[in-house]
């Protein structure tokens, strides 16, 4: 395993550090929005768009150094962390897609709800952080369940 192993582990615990570290910049971005008038909320929400961007192609690098790493390394495919993680990372793309996308679409087209949109988005936030972290817990800990 040696050297390459070791610069895959280091490029998926960056991947994995970018994935979830710029999501908490999502709050104060929610925030400026809240207080925001109309032609500043164009450039706040723009902002949070690139954000979501930003993390999901950081996801896309820490998935794909997540299968470099069972290739090559000494966890088989059927390790029940790594089943749960994937089972996990399937649900936070499906996550990801609606939660934040259809939300930010209705911005512009529904001014008037736009604290129930800030409060959905504040909520997709925090639930997206809790199943990043409980991935990042699986793949530090490696618990076996079955």
């Amino acid at each position: 395993m040696g050297f390459l192993y070791t610069v895959i582990v280091y490029i998926h615990v960056l991947s994995a550090v970018a994935s979830v570290g710029p999501l908490f910049l999502l709050f104060p971005i929610i925030s400026r929005v809240r207080k925001a008038v109309l032609s500043e909320e164009a450039t706040l929400l723009s902002l949070f768009k690139w954000t979501i961007r930003f993390v999901m192609h950081s996801g896309h690098v820490l998935v794909v150094s997540g299968v470099i790493l069972i290739l090559i390394g000494p966890w088989p495919w059927y390790t029940s962390w790594v089943i749960v993680t994937l089972g996990i990372m399937m649900l936070s793309i499906v996550f990801l897609a609606s939660g934040f996308s259809v939300v930010l679409e209705r911005f512009p087209k529904e001014p008037e709800n736009r604290e129930e949109l800030l409060k959905k988005l504040l909520n997709t936030s925090w639930r997206y952080i809790g199943l990043l972290l409980i991935m990042l817990y699986l793949m530090v800990a490696k618990p076996s369940f079955w």
